[in-house]
């Protein structure tokens, strides 16, 4: 039996972290697979790895012996599920290895709009604190996140943690999104309608999964309702933010500040507006990439490939 990695290389770019697969065949391992190589990667093997690396349905529909698709990720969009489910093959994700760790991460990215570490920091090693008398130098507004309303759209398992920390900052919180009414029963959140949430929250948190429904959420419409001196912080899909109306609120001050570890092209292009933006952070898609979180990313995708060839697939997503 022949499993192929397509894109290892975020994950775990040593041959060796994958052994956990080489119990169960020929394991054949690349770090990376360009569109034009795919096809030729992919064929003969009966199961797929795949991060980021698109298996739309003409590419499985081209591989007969594939009966098992592995996605290294959470996210699933990279896999065309109808196409797969057709077939009679098996997607698993790995649904929770990120939770804390890209709820982490939100937070790192809120604090360092709030504080502007790195911006003093540098500054003070530039020699700026030491030419001037006084015993603190601020540079930037600062601001307290104490009594502030983060709203968080998408309240699933990453969400709700997101909203767990808020809460231990002082923050009250809102949610919107698919499922989240019987999700807030359990926690200090409140429920609402996601144009609401835009208008009320002084955080805006991205969570949800990019669908047709929900590409485009954050548009030109969308960020009018925004007040002023919110921001807005996306870990989730690049698609979810219509970038060029994203960078215009940002140039014109109609948002204080925009964080984004996603593009709707990764890597991200030289021409994205949001990097010439206006107080915007534009980090390169490391939210989920703690040591420990790959750790269980890798545990949980030999367990799915285990419970596959059982008999018993797990995480299964179609």
């Amino acid at each position: 039996m022949k499993i192929v990695v397509l894109d290892g290389r975020t994950l775990a770019p040593e041959r060796e972290a994958w052994s956990g697969l080489d119990r169960f065949g020929e394991l054949v391992y690349h770090d990376v697979s360009m569109p034009h190589e795919v096809a030729a990667r992919a064929a003969g093997a009966t199961i797929l790895a795949t991060n980021k690396t698109p298996l739309g349905q003409d590419l499985l529909d081209s591989l007969p012996e594939l009966r098992f698709i592995t996605v290294l990720a959470t996210g699933f969009d990279c896999v065309d599920i109808a196409a797969a489910r057709r077939r009679g093959i098996p997607v698993s994700n790995v649904p929770v290895y990120g939770t804390d760790t890209v709820a982490q991460y939100v937070f790192a990215l809120l604090l360092e709009m709030c504080h502007h570490v790195v911006l003093h920091a540098e500054a003070v090693k530039a020699g700026e604190w030491t030419r001037q008398p006084d015993f603190s130098m601020r540079k930037t507004r600062l601001r307290e996140l104490v009594g502030k309303t983060m709203g968080i759209v998408g309240y699933g398992r990453i969400g709700r943690r997101t909203g767990e920390l808020a809460h231990a900052f002082g923050m009250n919180v809102l949610a919107c999104g698919h499922g989240t009414a019987s999700a807030v029963a359990d926690t200090a959140a409140v429920l609402c309608q996601v144009d609401e949430l835009f208008a009320r929250s002084d955080v805006i948190s991205l969570h949800c999964p990019l669908t047709p429904e929900t590409a485009g959420l954050v548009n030109r419409e969308r960020l009018k309702l925004v007040k002023s001196d919110a921001f807005l912080i996306n870990t989730a899909r690049g698609g979810l933010i219509v970038e060029a109306e994203l960078a215009e609120a940002l140039n014109t001050g109609s948002l204080a500040g925009a964080a984004v570890d996603v593009g709707s092209k990764e890597p991200v292009r030289a021409e994205n507006p949001l990097l010439a933006a206006r107080n915007c952070l534009v980090t390169p898609h490391i939210a989920w990439a703690t040591d420990e979180a790959r750790g269980r990313l890798m545990e949980t995708t030999v367990a799915n490939v285990a419970a596959f060839l059982a008999g018993a697939p797990i995480n299964v997503v179609n």
